[in-house]
């Protein structure tokens, strides 16, 4: 310890002898540590840290076999919990929105806020096992059939915030959407949910859904809008749970053929499964490996110049041999100055790093829904920067220190320069400078290639032009509206739009591109009867829209005519497709206007007009096809509202 001490405080006086040295050994160093430390907290808050439930490990989502495919429809739900041996307990859970109206108390007057929560099964909390911070959860003993449990469990920030922590608050009423729900309970402040980004307000129960928006998806077997997860029961493997599910879905294919293709995977949840999770956890992996790259060229510069020192230091190490210095003490010497510097270097790369990681974590990018990227440094986090520290302080410290064991101290001392010989010592150096000139090489040729795909990307044809478009969203169904009243609101909302000056064209659509509500549907010829997906012939984006949408969106119309207000519940159903989906329902030489489809059910629709082709999902996307309904024989409360000036 003695020794130890004596050489740290040789090596901080050489240190402070040689400034220029030290800082730029020290910031070489932060950039690789620092960048690392922001690309693992990321990662680790997102695919690493486990949920913060009890027994996180056992908890599984799930899924499909096809990437991608994660939601599930109720009844399926239902016999999947009701008929698997594999699981102590599935769950269900989806995503929605209500007005909320807190009744005025004290000086606090009422007030309706848009939030956002979960419709969740009644088992859901039972089965995550969390306790409630105050009050009770609902439980599946509470159901007693569909709109049986106007209960309403909130999170403990609405409760903090909303209801200013008051215990009394349990047991009180709000309204989500005008429909009044009793108080039963606050969740734990560390608990938002199963989705890892996506912090609900309130949680409902999913047999109250009709009650709520309206929808009826509870027994439309064919309506996947909900995500399922469960509990493993003790010493069963995720392999043999999915094969368990999978029998039973096989099961359910012969008695509904709907269900021809459900099988069952099981996968981490947390990124809404394989669909955001799975590119989610490469892009993330990937990054992680860039940073290495970076640490790693970093390491390579800093040990070049160590050797550098060390080289011009020849006379001096040669002096210190010839007076009885062993090279070990040497080493260490040198190691104790890499090391010293590589914890300098990591402490502010990491302070820098936790500085700007908070902001990150403050950062909220969909201000209108409840999105947080919670990536705050943790322990693991600070013991991962110590680690790449002293390790890069080894790393960079023993590559020069072999040339301590190779100094002949006579001929040091009387010519000054290492008693290596030219070859060796260039070779050292050639493959430190080989190794920075590789991976920098690496790293800026990757970053073009992103910022090129990233430029072509935004320069693609989207299929509409954002440019000088005004988003509004809305939902009148928070304000008790039905869909059937909503077409008159979004009629008279268009009229008075177009009068403002400036207004060159205003539509509606009920969800917007490369938004997160987008929806898909199967779609058939006209003589199918068996909508099993087997006998469609297209999954399509589905949208509905209004008269003057693609004008204001900057759709292109190509062959056809657009919708009318004439377009409506008492007229014929009608559709403008695009061109692939146009594409896809021609035969032969027979053009697409006119043709036929219908999507499951009796309703068969005509093809009026032809739009270019854009992207739906996501940038990336191969072309997909879309059909194009109007509002008005396919309504919907909530609805975007585009303002071309």
């Amino acid at each position: 310890m003695h020794s130890l001490i004596q050489d740290i405080r040789f090596c901080l006086r050489r240190l402070r002898k040689s400034p220029g040295f030290a800082l730029t050994a020290i910031l070489t160093l932060a950039l690789g540590v620092g960048a690392n430390v922001i690309v693992f907290s990321v990662l680790n808050a997102l695919v690493l840290r486990p949920l913060n439930v009890p027994e996180p490990r056992n908890i599984y989502q799930v899924s499909r076999i096809h990437a991608g495919w994660d939601s599930q429809s109720y009844p399926d739900y239902v016999d999947y919990r009701d008929k698997n041996t594999t699981f102590s307990s599935l769950a269900a859970y989806s995503f929605t929105g209500a007005g909320v109206t807190i009744p005025a108390s004290g000086s606090q007057q009422a007030s309706v806020t848009q939030l956002w929560g979960y419709e969740a099964s009644s088992n859901y909390f039972d089965m995550l096992g969390i306790q409630p911070a105050q009050g009770r959860f609902f439980h599946a003993s509470d159901e007693h059939g569909p709109n049986s449990v106007p209960y309403v469990v909130v999170s403990y920030s609405f409760w903090h915030n909303r209801l200013n922590g008051d215990p009394r608050a349990i047991g009180s009423v709000i309204d989500l959407d005008k429909h009044p729900y009793t108080i039963v309970g606050v969740a734990p402040a560390s608990f938002h949910g199963i989705e890892l980004m996506w912090w609900p307000d309130f949680w409902f129960p999913m047999v109250n859904e009709k009650d709520l928006d309206g929808s009826d998806y509870l027994s439309a077997r064919n309506d996947h809008q909900i995500y399922v997860v469960g509990r493993l029961k003790a010493g069963v493997t995720p392999q043999q749970a999915a094969e368990n599910l999978s029998a039973i879905a096989r099961q359910l294919a012969k008695i509904h053929p709907e269900d021809e293709t459900l099988d069952a995977r099981l996968v981490h949840p947390g990124l809404l499964g394989s669909g955001f999770g799975t590119p989610t956890r490469a892009f993330l992996f990937g990054i992680m490996f860039m940073a290495i790259l970076v640490l790693l060229a970093a390491c390579a510069n800093l040990a070049s110049i160590f050797a550098a020192r060390a080289a011009d230091r020849s006379r001096e190490l040669a002096i210190r041999l010839a007076i009885g210095s062993s090279r070990w003490t040497m080493v260490r010497q040198l190691l104790t100055e890499s090391t010293i510097v590589a914890l300098i270097g990591g402490a502010v790369g990491t302070f820098v790093a936790a500085f700007l990681l908070q902001g990150l974590s403050r950062w909220q990018p969909l201000l209108n829904l409840p999105v947080h990227v919670v990536v705050a440094p943790d322990p693991v986090v600070f013991a991962v920067s110590l680690l790449l520290s002293l390790a890069s302080g080894v790393f960079f410290g023993l590559l020069p220190a072999r040339q301590i064991w190779k100094v002949d101290a006579a001929h040091a001392m009387k010519s000054g320069p290492l008693t290596v010989s030219v070859f060796r010592r260039l070779t050292l150096r050639d493959i430190l400078l080989a190794v920075q000139i590789t991976i920098c090489t690496l790293l800026v040729t990757a970053s073009l290639v992103a910022l090129r795909g990233m430029a072509r990307s935004l320069h693609a044809n989207f299929g509409f032009n954002p440019q000088g478009v005004t988003l509004l969203d809305t939902d009148t169904s928070m304000s008790g509206y039905s869909d059937d009243q909503t077409v008159a609101i979004q009629k008279r909302l268009i009229q008075q739009a177009q009068q403002i000056p400036g207004v060159l064209s205003v539509g509606a659509i009920d969800s917007v591109p490369l938004g997160v509500d987008s929806s898909d549907s199967e779609v058939y010829r006209p003589d199918v009867t068996d909508f099993r997906e087997s006998n469609s012939f297209a999954d399509a984006m589905r949208y509905s829209v209004s008269p003057g949408y693609f004008q204001a969106a900057g759709t292109h119309m190509l062959q056809g005519r657009d919708f009318t207000w004439h377009d409506d519940d008492k007229a014929p159903r009608v559709a403008i497709v695009n061109t692939t989906f146009a594409r896809l329902i021609s035969s032969g030489n027979k053009p697409a206007i006119g043709q036929r489809f219908r999507r499951s059910g009796d309703t068969i629709y005509e093809i009026v007009g032809i739009v270019e082709d854009g992207k739906y999902f996501n940038l990336a996307e191969d072309q997909k096809p879309a059909m194009f309904l109007p509002l008005s024989q396919d309504t919907h409360s909530n609805f975007f509202l585009a303002v071309r000036s």
